[in-house]
């Protein structure tokens, strides 16, 4: 699978909807779910949590679990439903992550970790990859991250996805734990460049496509997160930058028209307007009535009933 350019998994943001909508810009980038912890497939609505589109492909999911015997068979059942990837997260820093044991904290567990990693892949066929920081509280030196990869690595697990920041799990919340940390892109360099069998993909602050460009120098793929989803028509331009595409780009009212019939399809299965509609608030960004667009679909996309007339008559704000 080409990883080159990839969307970050983002809890509360990349849904079926989401990714749905992003495919209708860009059909390469590797899309990804939202994290699903292990306890809610094995114990909740398991159709709830899996399902989606055909369209989405390529997508992977993301897992959240430290039971190497509950992520096996989250796997599996994740491969069942198609999906293209799966990806163990050791990179959420948040306290219910933490009290549930995994996440970031799993970076002081090298073993655990692999563990887990080797369950999964001796129960399915398909890449498993693992998302982590370069380092946890004052655990953040080289030796300390190069160790966890190479334990895990010993498992056969061939790609790593880097946050660039470390996480500091004890006086700084998920929101600050994004910004606050600063990004150190020279230490993922330096994992590439002693580890160059291994596929690391960069993820963290990457805002634009050139900074994106300027990344592929030095690793194998880049993970583009909250730009992605606020900006969303950034990835018009994925296709042919990164993987050479000849596909004409569609306009951003092209991407609307296409996006009506899921819309109705969804409506009908009984979702609300707004669960579809948040995502897309972001598509006139920078030009005229790009204000007036999120305002009104904020406003009238929420109420039980809400119906695609309400993107209709938003559309007429635009320009």
């Amino acid at each position: 699978m080409n990883r080159t350019f990839s969307v970050a998994p983002m809890l509360d943001w990349t849904d079926k909807h989401e990714r749905f909508f992003l495919r209708l810009i860009t059909q390469r980038a590797l899309l990804y779910t939202e994290m699903i912890t292990t306890g809610a497939l094995i114990h909740g609505d398991r159709s709830r949590y899996l399902d989606f589109n055909d369209d989405e492909h390529p997508v992977a999911i993301q897992l959240g679990g430290s039971d190497p015997v509950d992520l096996a068979s989250c796997a599996k059942m994740a491969e069942d439903y198609g999906y293209d990837e799966i990806n163990l997260n050791v990179g959420c820093p948040s306290n219910r992550v933490q009290s549930g044991m995994f996440g970031a904290c799993l970076m002081a567990k090298p073993p655990l970790v692999a563990e887990c990693v080797a369950a999964m892949q001796n129960s399915v066929n398909i890449p498993v990859t693992v998302k982590h920081r370069i380092g946890i509280d004052e655990n953040e030196t080289l030796e300390e991250l190069f160790e966890f990869v190479e334990v895990v690595a010993e498992t056969g697990c061939k790609t790593f996805i880097v946050h660039a920041r470390k996480a500091w799990l004890n006086g700084l919340s998920p929101k600050q734990n994004r910004d606050i940390p600063p990004l150190r892109y020279d230490v993922v360099h330096k994992l590439k460049q002693t580890m160059p069998q291994l596929e690391i993909i960069i993820n963290g602050g990457i805002c634009d496509l050139e900074t994106s460009a300027e990344q592929l120098k030095h690793v194998d793929g880049v993970m583009m997160g909250r730009e992605a989803y606020h900006n969303p028509y950034i990835l018009s331009e994925v296709d042919q930058r990164f993987y050479q595409s000849d596909k004409t780009v569609l306009t951003r009212l092209e991407i609307i028209e296409a996006l009506y019939p899921y819309i109705e399809k969804q409506l009908k299965k009984g979702a609300r307007l707004h669960s579809i509609s948040r995502h897309i608030l972001g598509l006139f960004n920078g030009l005229p009535g790009a204000k007036k667009w999120r305002r009104y679909i904020s406003e009238n996309a929420p109420p039980l009933g809400a119906d695609i007339n309400v993107i209709k008559n938003a559309l007429k704000l635009i320009g």
